[in-house]
């Protein structure tokens, strides 16, 4: 798979992402449902913690990305939705600690909404993932 970054104004980089990217020769698609912070029988994890709650939700997408053969370098997109933007921006750095290091920074929004599905939860992201 070739991506190519496309990036008319440089602002989103130092947020960590692209404004769009050119995905080629890709062979497979992942498409996942929202993820967030729960275990693995569904229940919630880390009531009024933003940074552990985006933590979790991340390991749990990297979780689906491995069952199908694919990993974070894969991801394409994402969709963040969060109870609380300014306090989901104060621990975006956790994305970059996760990304930076396979070196993706796909095109992302950022969305503030009243409440998750589950009580409790702070933030979700849906992600589309590539090979």
């Amino acid at each position: 798979m070739k991506r190519t970054p496309v990036n008319p104004w440089s602002w989103s980089l130092k947020l960590g992402y692209n404004q769009g990217e050119i995905i080629e020769d890709a062979k497979r698609q992942l498409i996942c449902a929202g993820q967030t912070a729960v275990d693995a029988e569904g229940n919630p994890q880390h009531p009024d913690d933003m940074r552990n709650q985006l933590a979790l939700t991340l390991d749990n997408l990297e979780a689906v990305l491995n069952a199908s053969g694919m990993e974070l370098a894969n991801l394409t997109r994402l969709v963040v939705y969060t109870t609380d933007v300014d306090e989901a921006l104060k621990h975006f750095d956790i994305l970059g600690t996760r990304l930076g290091p396979v070196g993706v920074a796909p095109p992302m929004t950022l969305l503030g909404i009243t409440r998750l599905a589950i009580p409790g939860l702070m933030i979700e992201i849906e992600a589309t993932a590539n090979q």
